[in-house]
């Protein structure tokens, strides 16, 4: 019986992403394409690892307000899970990225850095890490 030829992993992951109820999930596959194909960009310089694809790094002011409003769509569930996971997801990235470039090393860089490097987020798990992300920003406003 013949071999079935490979099938490459963007016909794979990008079909799953194609529904249009939820834009993120689009630019969700196409981060995920460009990271698994800078994979290899891992024994570069950090500069020429960055141009390869990483999350860009906006100010740190603004990572972290971009952070605070997906955490808190989460806990108000609003959007599809899978929405507000790309959206967590992305915007943990972003800190991630901008806690770097500003040389930050706070608990709140030091959480998107776990959280971000975390595969199979569930909902609670998404919940967990929104709350923590909420009491680091504002500690008299965290949720119980």
């Amino acid at each position: 019986m013949p071999e079935a030829a490979p099938v490459s992993l963007s016909r794979r992951v990008l079909p799953l992403h194609r529904s249009p109820s939820c834009a993120s999930r689009r630019a969700l596959a196409g981060a995920a394409l460009v990271l698994i194909s800078g994979l290899g960009a891992l024994t570069l310089p950090r500069a020429a690892a960055a141009v390869m694809g990483g999350a860009r790094s906006k100010p740190y002011p603004e990572a972290v307000a971009t952070t605070k409003l997906a955490a808190q769509a989460v806990l108000d569930r609003d959007g599809a899970e899978s929405c507000l996971r790309g959206k967590l997801t992305n915007a943990l990235l972003g800190l991630s990225a901008s806690c770097e470039a500003a040389g930050e090393r706070n608990s709140l860089c030091q959480l998107a850095d776990r959280a971000a490097a975390t595969t199979g987020w569930s909902i609670a798990f998404m919940d967990s890490t929104a709350q923590q992300l909420l009491a680091l920003m504002d500690p008299a406003k965290a949720r119980p």
